[in-house]
This record gives C-alpha cells, structure tokens and sequence, in this order.
C-alpha cells in the first residue's frame, strides 16, 4: 500500500483469546508489525478499522454477530484501503471461495508456520495477494472430480496471456507483492501494476487472489 509508515498497522479479530494472543506474539516478533486493536467479532472489527485504519485486518471466518465474511464485504465497502487476510483451518476450506468474493486479499492457516502469517501481512500491505501453499494445495484438491478438466481449462487461460504476463502471473501465485515482482524482474514497480492490471482485465478477475489460485491450477506454482 502507498502512503503508510515504515512500519505495517494491524487489526486483529478473533473471537478466541488465545488465538488473539499467539497471533499478536507472532506478529510483534516479526518486528516491523503493530496491532493497533484487537476485535472479538466482525461488527467490532469493522467499527474499529473505521477509527484506526489500519493497513491489514486479520479477520477469523468464524465470529460472533457478524462473521468474517460479512465482516471482509463491509471493509471492502467502507475501508478499501485496508487489506483482508482471513484465518482459516483446514476444516474451513468451503469458506474460501466465498471469501475470494468477500474481497480477501489472502488466506492464512491458524496451525500453519508462523512464517506464513508474517508472509501474508507483508504481502497484502503492500499490495500482493498470498495463499498459505496448503491452502491453496486444499482449495484446488477440495474441487473434486474434473480438477484435471480445470487444469486443462487454467492452461488454456493463461495462454491467452504474454510470456511477460504469464512470468508476473506465476509470480502472483507464490505471493509476491509488485514491489518483489519488480525486483526480481528487474523492472519498475509502475510496470508491474501495470501487467497485473492487464492479467485481471484479461482473465476476467476481480482481484489477486482469484489469479493466484489460476496459477496454481495452471501449474505456475510448484505445490509446497
């Protein structure tokens, strides 16, 4: 995200204290990362990104009042500055592409590597997308029967695309933000706004994480 501090500003909402404060813990020895308020449930995550807005909300699906999807639909309404990273588990999987709609911008596993969770605020601040990789290795695998259809169709999708935006969309999939992608590329980050916009007009895609999970489909990304 443009225009924010050095260091990236939080919310964190979860209607379980422990997981409140392991997550907090994580995040504070990350370094770089501040939880500037915590919320017990989506209608007082919502009310308190309003007085803080804060760079990521880390929202749990499942809350009290207003849960996290609905909660990620009304800060995508009313704070589209800030980036939804949901936490999930694995017994979840159903939720996710409902979340994709809700506007989340990355998924991440409370009993995963606490690497992935630092990863994932990371890159939604700054503007990328991220998948826990067993996230997205379930979401793929829980399509059932066909998945082979859905490679087959992932490819044909992405050969729509340039090499140049075929290279950015895999790099889309392993969760780097553009700024990651320009270095890697050797090119401005302005440039690769740009292909990611094109990536999305082309495919038809509504945000990231929608092309991060193609990618995978399409086997741009190697699972683990």
């Amino acid at each position: 995200m443009t225009g924010r501090g050095p260091g990236i500003r939080v919310l964190l909402a979860d209607d379980e204290p422990m997981i409140r404060a392991g997550v907090r813990a994580i995040l504070a020895a990350a370094g770089g990362i501040e939880v500037v308020a915590e919320a017990e449930d989506g209608q007082q995550a919502v009310g308190l990104t309003l007085r803080h807005r804060p760079d990521v909300c880390l929202l749990d699906i499942r809350m009290p009042r207003l849960d996290g999807l609905r909660a990620a639909a009304e800060l995508r309404r009313v704070s589209p500055g800030t980036a939804v990273v949901m936490l999930t588990t694995f017994s979840e999987d159903e939720y996710i592409a409902s979340a994709l709609e809700s506007g989340a911008a990355g998924f991440v596993l409370k009993a995963g590597n606490p690497r992935e969770l630092i990863a994932g605020v990371h890159a939604v601040a700054d503007g990328g997308a991220y998948l826990s990789p067993a996230v997205a290795r379930r979401v793929i695998t829980r399509l059932g029967p066909g998945r082979l259809g859905r490679q087959d169709t992932a490819r044909a999708q992405v050969r729509s695309l340039t090499a140049r935006e075929t290279q950015v969309l895999g790099l889309v999939g392993a969760g780097l933000s553009n700024a990651e992608i320009a270095q890697r590329l050797n090119v401005v980050e302005g440039t690769v706004k740009a292909y990611v916009s094109q990536i999305l007009a082309r495919l038809g895609f509504r945000n990231r994480v929608q092309a991060a999970i193609l990618a995978y489909e399409a086997g741009l990304v190697a699972e683990g």
